[in-house]
């Protein structure tokens, strides 16, 4: 039985891996998840220098998931390389790191700086605020995308994946723009806008006012993008958007995904990824499937 998928000329012995910003880089969860049996650890956003992040409260519950305002709190890509890269280095697994930043030039420095360390592919966060644009993120406009896709792709010599925000008219439209643009991949989706008032004290929840919803409840609308976007694309499509288990991620996957990325779901059961693994290998027994490459777009009417 084959369980491996490939992204971009990069093998993952699983389609199963971690969203960025929910796991670390896996240090805090190593006494609870065996590394070395995920397809791969997506690491938490970083940035060219240590980002402080959003003034606090920044995360709170709601119905169906959470809301976060971390404002991609981060080390920097100093300390990240010096202490993540060879922790991550010694396990079994791709890594794949998430790289943010406020300009083009900001995200290209870190992606220079992480071209000839072990990393496998980059994930580009695009939800970003384009500083230069009036605090538009790169990923809410075909052009602003397509700029940093580009430039990005002249500087990289590792596989870009460009994460896609779903706070926009038209996911498709973003999709075929990256894909233009030179995306190896793409992932998707990103988190909802979302906002919390508190009754009692007439005030937001959050010090942001908004927040990124993620969880069980945005798990519809992410399907549904991910299968709009393999219809609209030909590069690999990395699914997510409130998966808990392999139910949820074989989901994804008939619709399209060549992957899929749990996120959330660590924060209330960090033995999610590892279950969802071995999910998976019970559904493609239960299925007679050989191969899960099978199941990627095997949604029909």
């Amino acid at each position: 039985m084959n369980t491996a998928v490939t992204i971009a000329g990069v093998t993952l012995k699983n389609p199963v891996m971690t969203a960025s910003g929910t796991f670390g880089s896996g240090m805090e969860y190593q006494d609870f998840v065996d590394l070395n049996a995920l397809g791969a650890v997506v690491t938490k956003g970083v940035a060219n220098v240590p980002w402080e992040g959003n003034p606090t409260p920044r995360v709170t519950e709601v119905y169906g998931g959470m809301l976060n305002a971390i404002g991609l709190q981060n080390p920097g890509i100093d300390l990240f390389m010096q202490r993540d890269i060879p922790f991550l280095e010694s396990k079994d697994t791709q890594i794949i790191v998430n790289v943010c930043g406020h300009t083009i030039e900001e995200y290209v420095e870190v992606v220079e700086r992480l071209n000839d360390s072990p990393v496998a592919m980059m994930e580009i966060n695009v939800s970003c605020p384009n500083v230069k644009v009036g605090a538009i993120a790169f990923g809410q406009n075909t052009k602003a995308l397509t700029e940093i896709t580009k430039e990005i792709k002249a500087h990289a010599k590792k596989p870009i994946i460009m994460k896609l925000s779903p706070n926009v008219t038209d996911i498709t439209e973003m999709a075929k723009a990256a894909e233009a643009a030179g995306a190896d991949a793409i992932s998707l989706i990103n988190t909802l806008t979302g906002m919390k008032i508190d009754i009692q004290r007439k005030k937001f929840v959050l010090a942001n006012r908004t927040g990124g919803m993620s969880g069980p409840a945005i798990k519809p609308i992410a399907v549904r993008m991910v299968y709009q976007c393999a219809q609209a694309v030909k590069i690999p499509i990395i699914g997510m958007g409130g998966i808990s288990n392999a139910e949820d991620a074989i989901e994804f996957m008939l619709a399209g995904a060549s992957a899929v990325a749990i996120g959330a779901a660590n924060f209330i059961n960090p033995y999610a990824t590892v279950e969802t693994i071995r999910g998976i290998e019970a559904y493609m027994k239960q299925q007679h499937i050989d191969d899960i490459n099978e199941l990627i777009g095997a949604v029909h009417e």
